[in-house]
């Protein structure tokens, strides 16, 4: 069960990432989009979206530099092993609190938004489900874990196991003994990988670098009338004039 769950998952999940782009690249361009909504509601995805995107991309900064950076590496840049953990905890917490209110403001939107909630797809639901299911186990190993309760040295244990699946050398029993909030969040994240490219997810790949070289698109406020051509002059031509009577 152990080599199953962190051995066979992590491999089938990145399988499933790597070749799921392919595929929705090769079968589904004109659905790599973000499929936005802003023209249905924009006073909330205003505030929402760089909330979420903020605060996605502190996750994702933290997340790499604790899982990717060893603490040998560190150390030897003269980082304390105290210092390193007030400011990943600290700023764990800040980004998580950051992308919790922006999810939770476009999850709102379009439960309560009739015209957003009737384009949401079944696809959006699930992504926003894992989404929301991820953020409370990383906050509660955040917060829960470390902020408030005794501390846990996930640099020495997660992190060696993750960088092992890269190496091919994953080793279970690092994750055996991890805490169990621990174990749901790694496992959550490989699925997550695996859901990603069937979701709105796979427009981050894409830079929007057309749009530097797009001709500008002109917009007219709702009831603003078009102008109105002036008319064409008259062509005015000489016709000689033949009454027409009895003979």
């Amino acid at each position: 069960m152990n080599t199953l769950i962190w051995v066979v998952l992590p491999y089938a999940c990145l399988t499933v990432f790597v070749a799921g782009h392919v595929w929705r690249w090769r079968h589904d361009q004109f659905g790599w989009t973000t499929h936005t909504s802003q023209l249905l509601e924009n006073r909330w995805l205003r505030l929402g979206s760089p909330l979420f995107h903020l605060g996605a991309f502190g996750v994702i900064a933290g997340h790499a530099m604790g899982l990717l950076i060893p603490a040998s590496v560190t150390s030897a840049l003269g980082i304390p092993e105290h210092g390193y953990h007030l400011v990943a905890v600290w700023g764990g917490a800040v980004t998580g609190f950051v992308l919790v209110v922006g999810l939770v403001l476009l999850i709102a939107r379009r439960l309560v938004n009739g015209r957003i909630r009737r384009v949401t797809t079944t696809m959006d639901r699930v992504l926003y489900a894992f989404l929301a299911a991820m953020v409370v186990l990383g906050m509660s190993a955040t917060i829960g874990k470390n902020l408030l309760g005794s501390g846990y040295d996930y640099r020495e244990t997660i992190a060696v196991w993750f960088r092992g699946i890269f190496w091919f050398q994953p080793h279970t029993s690092l994750m055996t003994g991890a805490p169990l909030v621990y174990q749901l969040h790694a496992i959550g994240g490989f699925l997550f990988l695996a859901l990603w490219p069937f979701t709105r997810l796979v427009h981050v790949w894409s830079a929007p670098l057309a749009y530097l070289r797009r001709p500008y698109v002109v917009y007219r406020r709702r009831g603003t009338p078009a102008p109105v051509p002036p008319p064409a002059p008259a062509v005015v031509r000489d016709r000689a004039f033949h009454p027409v009577g009895k003979s």
